[in-house]
């Protein structure tokens, strides 16, 4: 196989990987319990171009996002809905949670990463989702105090969230490490998988 295509034919089993694991959110879960952390940290630590990072994870979410928003949670309903109210906010915390995972998994891929970018997702999303609440709607009095009331508010879903990380980070890097060993064309030799924690 001539060595130009494995960078083509590595984009499309990372996409297919992603677009998978992000229609797990069909599966019945606690409130917030998602994918959706993982695979941000997933496609930043993976994707050969940046711009792959950022683009095929958000692409995959807003195509679940069609599916559960108008055959799950719309039923019958004769709106079409494209985006949810406050979704922007949801999808810039996507964006920032693939900075981190550029930044934490630059070389190194262990478990101490792993569990950092877990949780390091799960306060990102918490953080941006929250405030987005609070900028967005009316329930909340615009000053410091009300910004506080929201975040304190949001805490109870904070559970599923780390939870829906924790989940979800080793399985999907843990199955492309796999992967890797199997078909070594997958094989992204600018990243180190090591299962010590140094």
């Amino acid at each position: 196989m001539r060595t130009n295509h494995i960078p083509f034919i590595q984009s499309v089993i990372l996409s297919l990987l992603v677009i998978i694991l992000v229609f797990s959110r069909i599966i019945p879960h606690i409130p917030n319990f998602s994918p959706l952390g993982a695979i941000c940290l997933f496609g930043a630590t993976h994707f050969r171009w940046k711009w792959q990072a950022f683009l095929v994870p958000i692409f995959a979410t807003w195509l679940s996002d069609l599916y559960l928003n108008n055959y799950v949670y719309n039923q019958g309903q004769p709106d079409f809905i494209w985006f949810y109210q406050g979704f922007h906010w949801q999808y810039i915390s996507y964006l920032f949670i693939a900075l981190l995972g550029i930044s934490l998994f630059k070389k190194k891929i262990n478990p101490l990463r792993l569990l950092s970018g877990a949780i390091g997702s799960s306060l990102i999303f918490f953080l941006i989702s929250n405030f987005g609440v609070w900028a967005s709607g009316g329930l909340y009095s615009k000053n410091i105090y009300g910004l506080i009331s929201c975040y304190i508010a949001g805490i109870p879903f904070i559970k599923g969230t780390l939870i829906g990380n924790l989940f979800y980070t080793p399985i999907i890097f843990c199955s492309y490490y796999f992967l890797q060993i199997k078909f070594s064309i997958l094989n992204i030799k600018s990243k180190q998988y090591s299962f010590g924690l140094n």
